[in-house]
């Protein structure tokens, strides 16, 4: 049958931030009449919500919103996020874009798609807004949806911390908190729903509540974890300076939270983390771990680091394995350093060709798959609770509160439960387990 409402497609790169404006722009768009369809399929119009934290993440940009325009090439292409936010003349020279927008106020994309459908005609010249991405404070956004059994919150935009090595300050702004009231009221819709895991997050999520007079970063997970029926709570990515003793011992006590924790450590060498100009040393980030170690039972932790870092050294670099080697991190996301025009680490000399940061890819991934190993080695025999969240040939995969994944064999799905397993062993990268 003819699909009667204009349909809209929305193509998502980035971070988790991106993620949760993307959903509550679709269920804009719904309420507004729009059919939502995945964007792989025709649309009317295509919404390319941009990141620009590497230069792969523009590259990804440019090949999304050609991808589209080849889809369907009489679409609406309407761009939005970080690559419109830092480069818009860029994203309009674009043959076939209809509309730019950045950061600020991104929910003007439903608005302008419903005008460009009742013109009937494609913009030969793109419509930009380019205005600063703090220009009106924290956007209202809240969604009701959610992808299987998790919800990201957004609780946060903006960072003020311009490490040298990062355009993101540019891209999002200075930090603004959404009021606790709606983030309560938020997760509380959430949790009627069904929802069985919500992820606080934020571009700078430690920095909650610093444009408040009323609420912390840990008054507010104190609020929610009084939620009535509230599942998992766990938090987007966290500087290590948070860790200090009285915020540790305060979300200690809390029965929601889970004991595991994203921490943006970026390097293990102090000289490297003081050319990034970050607010910590390996020493303080190791023992804001050790904090939690001792307060929170079976805790885990993943991170970012970057490796060939301007004038990063052979001595540096061996600082960094030696560091992860004493962290024990469950899980590490290695990105070699990608230069950003208009940073500092940008017009730092001693930039490193890209053989040498790829090699120390290589080195650092194999270095922490050998610890992966021997902590999931660690866990056989274990019983813990799984959150199943998706069921495929035979098997139900999904997260221990400790973030480990498991894949049990089953009979039956189990998507949206929460039962208890053994584990029996592992292949490197998940757990094998069993129902009790």
């Amino acid at each position: 049958m003819k699909q009667t409402n204009p349909t809209v497609g929305i193509y998502t790169l980035g971070c988790k931030v991106n993620q949760y404006e993307s959903e509550a722009i679709a269920e804009r768009f719904a309420r507004e009449g729009f059919t939502v369809l995945p964007p792989q399929d025709e649309c009317d119009v295509y919404v390319i919500n941009t990141c620009t934290v590497t230069g792969e993440a523009d590259r990804k940009a440019r090949q999304f919103i050609r991808r589209a325009i080849h889809r369907n090439p009489s679409a609406y292409i309407l761009v939005t996020g970080c690559f419109s936010q830092t480069s818009p003349r860029a994203v309009a020279a674009i043959k076939g874009v209809d509309y730019v927008c950045g950061n600020a106020d991104k929910q003007r994309v439903v608005d302008a798609a419903r005008s460009l459908l009742e013109r009937g005609e494609k913009n030969d010249c793109p419509r930009v807004f380019s205005e600063p991405p703090d220009t009106n404070g924290f956007e209202t956004m809240h969604i009701r949806k959610f992808d299987r059994t998790r919800a990201y919150v957004k609780i946060e935009d903006g960072c003020e911390n311009h490490c040298t090595y990062c355009i993101i300050p540019t891209a999002r702004g200075s930090v603004r908190s959404k009021s606790p009231g709606d983030v309560i009221a938020e997760v509380t819709e959430l949790v009627r729903g069904g929802c069985r895991e919500v992820v606080l997050t934020g571009i700078e999520t430690a920095s909650y509540g610093r444009d408040l007079t009323d609420c912390s970063l840990a008054d507010l997970l104190e609020r929610v974890d009084r939620i009535p029926g509230i599942g998992r709570v766990r938090l987007g990515s966290l500087d290590p300076s948070l860790m200090k003793q009285s915020f540790v011992e305060r979300i200690a006590r809390l029965h929601s939270l889970a004991p595991h924790f994203h921490l943006s450590v970026q390097s293990g060498s102090d000289t490297v983390l003081a050319r990034m100009k970050r607010k910590y040393n390996a020493r303080m980030a190791l023992d804001g771990m050790e904090r939690l170690r001792r307060a929170i039972p079976n805790v885990q932790f993943t991170t970012d680091v970057i490796v060939g870092f301007p004038q990063e050294t052979e001595a540096e670099f061996a600082e960094t394995l030696d560091f992860v080697r004493r962290a024990r991190f469950l899980m590490i996301h290695v990105f070699p350093y990608s230069r950003r025009k208009g940073t500092e680490a940008d017009r730092m000399t001693g930039q490193l060709p890209e053989t040498v940061k790829h090699e120390r890819v290589r080195v650092l991934s194999a270095e922490q798959a050998a610890v992966r190993r021997d902590i999931l080695n660690g866990m056989t025999g274990r019983e813990t609770e799984v959150l199943f969240e998706t069921d495929a040939e035979g098997f139900a995969y999904g997260h221990t509160p400790d973030f480990v994944e498991i894949r049990c064999p089953t009979d039956t799905p189990l998507h949206g439960r929460i039962l208890p397993v053994r584990i029996e062993g592992n292949d490197g990268t998940l757990c094998t387990a069993r129902l009790l």
